[in-house]
């Protein structure tokens, strides 16, 4: 009987060690896809020169934005977010108090189930021109965005020039004087 017992404490101790190394091996993987960057790019956004597909998605204040718009506004940037994401709300800070310095649009794609995306969008909604799409939409398939988050400059051509899931990624310095 007593080595029935150790044996099943045993496996208890191994199932829980087990759990935290799977844990671990998670939150990893999040961070690394995060970070994954090559020459200052993102591997999985699409490179710069890539044009932007065609679109067109209502703002949360009923205004309507397209691709044309934004190449005709000379370029953009643009922010993708979804709630619930670690790095997102890391990025989110920057990302507004870079966009409020802009002379440039902004817009900003927040991801996910209308009940969840409050917070995200009432924190973009000063700095940027903010549309809510589901996981899949047409923005995200337009920019070929597959993580999040993500920062995606355009110019005038309706092409990529940058992108990347970190601001540095996209970063210019903001002209003063004007």
């Amino acid at each position: 009987m007593t080595v029935l017992i150790a044996a099943v404490v045993l496996v208890g101790v191994l199932c829980t060690v087990d759990l935290a190394l799977t844990v671990g091996v998670i939150r990893r993987l999040r961070e690394y896809e995060v970070q994954r960057t090559v020459g200052g790019a993102s591997t999985s956004l699409a490179p710069p020169g890539t044009p932007v597909g065609q679109f067109a998605a209502t703002t949360v204040d009923g205004g309507e934005v397209t691709r044309d718009a934004l190449a005709d506004a000379g370029g953009a940037l643009v922010g993708f977010f979804t709630p619930h994401c670690e790095p997102c709300e890391q990025q989110l800070p920057e990302f507004v108090a870079y966009a409020g310095a802009l002379s440039t649009p902004v817009l900003a794609v927040v991801v996910g189930a209308s009940g969840d995306v409050a917070d995200l969008v009432r924190a973009l909604e000063p700095v940027a021109r903010v549309v809510v799409e589901e996981p899949l939409g047409p923005l995200a398939a337009a920019f070929q965005v597959r993580s999040f988050p993500s920062v995606i400059t355009v110019d005038g051509n309706g092409r990529m020039t940058a992108g990347g899931h970190a601001l540095a990624a996209v970063r210019q310095p903001v002209p003063t004087g004007r």
